[in-house]
């Protein structure tokens, strides 16, 4: 059996110390995973120095070339050794672990870029000649004279030639300068009032430039808003709801898109603490609780969100490469980005994203070049009046199954639809102007056309109307026959029974029933038949893993959803001028109105010059 073991030995293993190189190169391995992680040290160290303007370029992905230049208050000639040496930094003194306000902390990134390739570092501080150290494989090299006019420049060559194993675990020369480009843009995103530049200069010389920020100016909401739209796009910002609350000495700010602008994997989701990128699993998980009731399980939010807060109330230093963070209350964390966001939501009301009515276009377009343009003038509200009245025997000959013209009831006066439809078209969703093939709504506004999918809008607000009554009154239960005894961990009996009144007011009732065991006594009368013992471990498996737990409220949501579903206007009912108007209405009124249950547009909006380029109008 011994012959398989990688643990037990024939004789009694020896106890030795490591020598440098060895230390060194393991914490290495813990730092510099791959050419991005080496970038994002240095660049962090960049910042942390008061850099205004960081440049950096790599090659061949970073494996042959990663160069990071700042003009920043730089180094000393003495201070050069210090820089390389394990556990040296200028960042803290060591009396306060808690209080760390800078990036970097550990001193470490030097050490272990200089060995595990060739380090060259050069820097000049005001008032003092410039200088440079080579460190090789972890070997130091004399400090020399150099040519700098401020700030530091680092060089690394040849990354992981010390350790050649680790090179056949890198990834194509492409994914690791795709990675390189994510690992600034990230921090580019930390930091709008820096500037940063990124070369690929593989194959030498100045290199083509793939990525380019410049510093932002103004105050912060405005400098993350240019910075965001440098980075995420426009479409992102024009999409996207601002984000500001503030609770218990945390404060949030940022941008959150809506929920039609999302996207089919988490790669869009940017998340700061103290400037700090993360990528942290609890809010994360906070980010997708807020998002859960308007985008299918499919579907991903795009956010960037900022938490500020007093060093001493999280922790950076419980992952080697800080990409992790504790809070010292995480539920208030959590809790924060849930309610923010969704009131955020809740105020955008009916609103959908600009790119749905893109999409349309675009599918609308057509293949050939149009006709040489022409510029028309549109009809006055009168003029159309006019028009409408003069065609109006033309209609009336329409077979009814194809006429959408919707007429005005017979005791109102020819004139009077010309004075209501003015007021109405300025509404934000218009006025109904037809009804096509039983399923579109067309409406008329101020600038532009509406379609509605008359299904999915009336399925939000049927949902909207059954939350509303769900959070008026708690949920109904339905008490067991037999109550279901369930054996857990101890921990997660605990964590059941610590909120098993909020798990009340859901309808799921328990109760402790001795040793490790826990008695199920009711669940939601709304779930009907259910598995009792696999609703329980699902919502102890979530407190464990977040810490709060929404598998009950999921579920009681997803019920809901199917009777809004099945109660609501079907494709294929023809529907008069008033219902469709007040359904208009209804949806301007209404949270989240602008995307159905499943998280798909409930509408389109169409502006008449966007039509009139379709027509070669314009």
């Amino acid at each position: 059996m011994n012959e398989f073991s990688h643990k037990i030995t024939a004789s009694r293993p020896v106890i030795r110390a490591l020598d440098e190189a060895a230390i060194n190169r393991i914490a290495a391995g813990e730092v510099v995973e791959r050419p991005a992680s080496a970038v994002k040290e240095l660049v962090e160290n960049a910042i942390d120095s008061g850099a205004g303007r960081i440049e950096i370029a790599q090659a061949d992905g970073g494996k042959t070339l990663i160069r990071v230049r700042d003009d920043g208050c730089g180094m000393t000639a003495d201070d050069l050794p210090f820089a390389v040496a394990r556990h040296a930094t200028s960042k803290i003194d060591g009396s306060d672990l808690l209080d760390i306000r800078s990036f970097g902390f550990r001193g470490e990134a030097l050490a272990s870029l200089g060995a595990v390739g060739r380090l060259t570092l050069t820097s000049r501080a005001q008032g003092a000649e410039a200088a440079s150290l080579t460190v090789t494989g972890g070997d130091m090299g004399p400090v020399r004279p150099a040519a700098l006019d401020r700030g530091t420049v680092v060089e690394l060559r040849d990354l992981f030639r010390a350790t050649p194993a680790r090179l056949k675990f890198l990834r194509t020369d492409r994914a690791e300068a795709q990675a390189i480009a994510d690992a600034v843009r990230r921090l580019s995103m930390a930091e709008p009032f820096v500037g940063f530049t990124l070369r690929d200069v593989t194959g030498g010389g100045e290199g083509r430039v793939s990525f380019r920020a410049d510093a932002e100016t103004g105050d912060l909401f405005d400098a993350l808003a240019g910075r965001l739209a440098s980075v995420l796009g426009e479409d992102f910002l024009r999409n996207a709801l601002p984000i500001e609350a503030e609770r218990e000495g945390l404060r949030l700010r940022g941008y959150a898109a809506l929920p039609t602008y999302s996207r089919g994997a988490a790669v869009a989701q940017y998340l700061f603490v103290n400037g700090r990128p993360v990528r942290d699993r609890m809010l994360v998980g906070a980010l997708r609780a807020a998002y859960m009731d308007v985008l299918p399980r499919d579907r991903h939010a795009v956010a960037a969100l900022y938490i500020d807060c007093d060093p001493r109330l999280v922790d950076v230093n419980v992952h080697p490469a800080k990409t992790e963070v504790r809070f010292r209350d995480p539920g208030v964390a959590r809790g924060l980005i849930v309610s923010a966001l969704r009131h955020a939501l809740a105020e955008a009301g009916h609103r959908a994203s600009t790119t749905v009515a893109g999409a349309a276009l675009g599918a609308a377009r057509p293949e050939a070049p149009a006709a040489p343009r022409y510029q028309m003038d549109r009809p006055s509200a009168g003029a159309r009046a006019a028009s409408y009245m003069a065609q109006a025997p033309g209609f009336a000959e329409m077979a009814d199954d194809w006429s959408a013209r919707i007429d005005a009831p017979q005791d109102v006066a020819e004139d009077a639809p010309t004075a209501q439809a003015a007021p109405a078209e300025r509404l934000p969703l218009g006025a109904a102007r037809a009804q096509l093939h039983e399923t579109y709504i067309v409406a008329q506004t101020e600038d532009g056309v509406v379609i509605v999918d008359q299904h999915a809008a009336h399925e939000r607000l049927v949902y909207e109307r059954l939350k509303r009554q769900l959070a008026e009154a708690d949920v109904a239960s339905q008490a067991l026959l037999m109550p279901e005894i369930v054996s857990l961990a101890g921990p997660d009996r605990a964590r059941l029974l610590d909120a098993a009144e909020d798990l009340s007011r859901l309808g799921l009732a328990l109760e402790p029933f001795g040793g490790d065991a826990i008695a199920v006594r009711a669940t939601p009368a709304a779930l009907g038949a259910v598995d009792a013992r696999a609703l329980v471990r699902d919502v102890a498996d979530e407190l464990a893993d977040e810490g709060e737990s929404q598998a009950v409220e999921t579920r009681l949501l997803s019920v809901l959803s199917r009777a809004a579903c099945h109660g609501s206007i079907r494709a294929g009912r023809r529907m008069r001028a008033e219902e469709m108007n007040a359904l208009l209405r209804e949806m301007e009124a209404t949270p989240l109105s602008g995307q159905c249950n499943h998280g798909r547009p409930t509408y389109v909006e169409l502006k008449l010059a966007d039509i009139e380029r379709l027509f070669g109008r314009r």
